[in-house]
């Protein structure tokens, strides 16, 4: 019955689906028409204040899976579209400051450090900074609080906490369901098979996570306390005992300047530009103002590639927000045979995955330093396990104090569903080999001592192979490697001391010592930015078009539930992330949402 309604839902959605395909065609035919006759100016008033209103940032413009039936033909910009286009509002003599309204941002700690540097330059071209919001989360407040102007609507909060980390696990539910998953591993720091056969945090893992959380924390406190004129020990104190539970709080612990409302804030903000209490206020949004971003030093026939990967690592699925070793290996070999390219970008946000595609992009990036090629690493949010093999075959690594890198480590992850086969269906199977291993590392039959001793020694070589990539990538002895590796993750800040990534800097450090070693200007090349991604309707069609499948509409429908499932949508994506896994995995599932 459960099959009849299942095959009922998809045979309905695919027809729907199908018809809808029509209507896209349609609907992305007109907006390319108009399109056509847009100039995409923007016409901008003096005294303009740019209203920025960041929620979930890609690194890339458009680089994120869209839900099915949003209709919209509108781009989705990226992190560094906001921090450029705060440059540019920075030197318009249009716009004389940035209204900051953060009640929606969902940054991980490197983002938020970037957007939050990049409100700190605008600020230095003398122009104010004013932000608002019914309440303030930990990752809001951490970007608010670089403006010179922070207030709080009355009766709201600041979520002041510290950091912590949940994780979900399932080996009790999996005993029950009578499904044995096999997790094999090389490192002992090396934690995102643990879920599957523990109830709760390993020693070294509690150890790992404590550690980087604590520095991330500090790395918070130090950076929020010079903005507002508060000492670390006073946001810990404030953290310890969550003193801050209402709006009265947070001002008298000089978190805010003022308890607001919207409307107080535009009288503070005509104030600042010398109007009238009944005078309008000119504003632009961000969204609008990104259409005056134009390619840097377009007509060059120098060419800087930047070059995001974002997303976990695959072997051959090229969606939006993924790094497909197959798509990425073939960007990476168009560019490197183009004779226009003088350096490479690397940015990676990504906590890794297959193993495979991480070899063939590191593949494909030595090859392009074997042309002559310069290459160079920009970490993000993460770039650990998968994504840090990826950036060690590069010449230099740029991290971010608050990056997460390095679990140098390998896992494989190998379901049994013999008990529930056996004991819970009473299906059973059985063989007729030609040779002792005809029929093993089965799914339905119970793995032999010697399968699982087989499986372990080839993930002990891939993470010995790993380790030497490391050694000679970064030109550390094997030895250190090998110590610093077990799966171990570190801040960027740690890294940097221990010689996993050569400087602490973000994407525009990156870019300019990639001119460098091109002997380029930077002012005189071309910045172009890969892959090319399809807007929301063109990603849409794509996928109604393409292959008729259970795991398509999946994909069609994942970001209409995650925004059903919220914050909570964490723990679903990690399960995901886990059961999609095939062969060995260069892979770090924890994750930070700081709100």
């Amino acid at each position: 019955m459960g099959n009849f309604f299942k095959l009922l839902l998809a045979s309905c959605l695919g027809t729907f689906l199908a018809l809808g395909v029509l209507v896209l065609v349609g609907v992305i035919s007109v907006s390319r028409l108009a399109a056509a006759f847009d100039d995409d100016s923007v016409n901008l008033e003096a005294n303009t204040v740019l209203v920025l209103k960041p929620g979930t940032v890609p690194e890339l413009r458009d680089n994120v899976q869209q839900a099915a039936f949003s209709f919209q033909d509108k781009h989705i910009y990226g992190l560094h579209d906001m921090t450029r286009a705060m440059a540019l509002a920075a030197d318009d003599d249009d716009i004389k400051g940035i209204y900051l309204d953060v009640d929606d941002a969902r940054l991980a700690p490197a983002s938020a450090t970037t957007l939050r540097h990049a409100v700190e330059r605008f600020r230095e071209s003398g122009k104010f900074v004013v932000s608002h919001a019914l309440n303030y989360g930990q990752g809001g407040y951490y970007i608010a609080s670089a403006a010179d102007g922070v207030y709080l609507n009355p009766t709201g909060s600041v979520d002041v906490r510290g950091f912590g980390a949940t994780l979900p696990f399932f080996k009790d539910a999996l005993d029950k369901l009578g499904v044995n998953i096999n997790v094999f591993y090389a490192g002992d720091f090396k934690s995102a098979g643990e879920p599957f056969f523990r109830n709760g945090i390993s020693d070294s893992n509690r150890l790992q996570t404590r550690i980087f959380l604590e520095d991330l924390w500090r790395i918070y406190t130090e950076e929020v306390g010079a903005s507002r004129d508060i000492s670390p020990a006073e946001i810990n104190a404030l953290a310890e005992n969550f003193t801050v539970r209402s709006d009265s709080a947070a001002l008298a612990a000089r978190l805010v300047d003022g308890l607001l409302y919207k409307d107080q804030v535009l009288d503070n903000i005509r104030e600042r530009l010398g109007l009238g209490a009944d005078d309008d206020i000119n504003t632009v949004a961000f969204e609008d103002y990104a259409k005056k971003l134009k390619p840097e030093n377009a007509r060059s026939d120098d060419k800087i590639a930047v070059v995001y990967a974002e997303g976990n690592i695959v072997d051959s699925d090229d969606q939006p927000g993924t790094i497909s070793g197959e798509a990425y290996a073939r960007l990476l070999r168009e560019i490197r045979e183009d004779e226009e390219v003088k350096a490479i970008v690397l940015r990676i946000n990504s906590g890794g995955g297959s193993a495979m595609a991480s070899e063939n992009i590191w593949r494909e990036i030595q090859l392009a330093r074997d042309q002559g090629i310069s290459v160079v690493t920009s970490m993000g949010d993460v770039a650990a396990s998968g994504g840090y093999y990826m950036a060690v075959a590069s010449d230099s690594i740029f991290a971010l104090s608050n990056t997460i890198t390095g679990s140098i480590g390998v896992i494989g992850i190998v379901p049994n569903f013999s008990p529930l086969m056996n004991d819970r269906l009473g299906v059973h199977f059985d063989t007729v080999n030609t040779g002792r291993f005809s029929s093993a590392f089965s799914a339905v039959i119970p793995f032999t001592a010697q399968e699982k001793s087989i499986i372990q020694e080839q993930i002990v070589d891939i993470y010995n192979h790993f380790i030497s990539r490391v050694a000679t990538g970064r030109n550390l002895p094997t030895a250190t490697v090998a110590r610093l590796a077990k799966g171990r993750v570190y801040t960027g800040e740690d890294a940097l001391a221990l010689g996993l990534v050569d400087r602490l800097g973000d994407l525009d450090d990156a870019i300019d010592a990639a001119a460098r070693m091109a002997n380029l200007e930077r002012g005189k090349a071309r910045i172009s930015e890969y892959p090319k991604v399809a807007t929301a309707l063109e990603q849409i069609l794509e996928e109604v078009s393409g292959t008729d499948s259970d795991e398509r509409r999946i994909k069609l429908l994942a970001p209409l539930l995650k925004r059903e499932f919220g914050s909570d949508w964490t723990q679903v994506d990690r399960i995901q992330r886990l059961l999609r896994c095939t062969g060995p995995q260069m892979l770090m599932l924890e994750t930070l949402d700081v709100r």
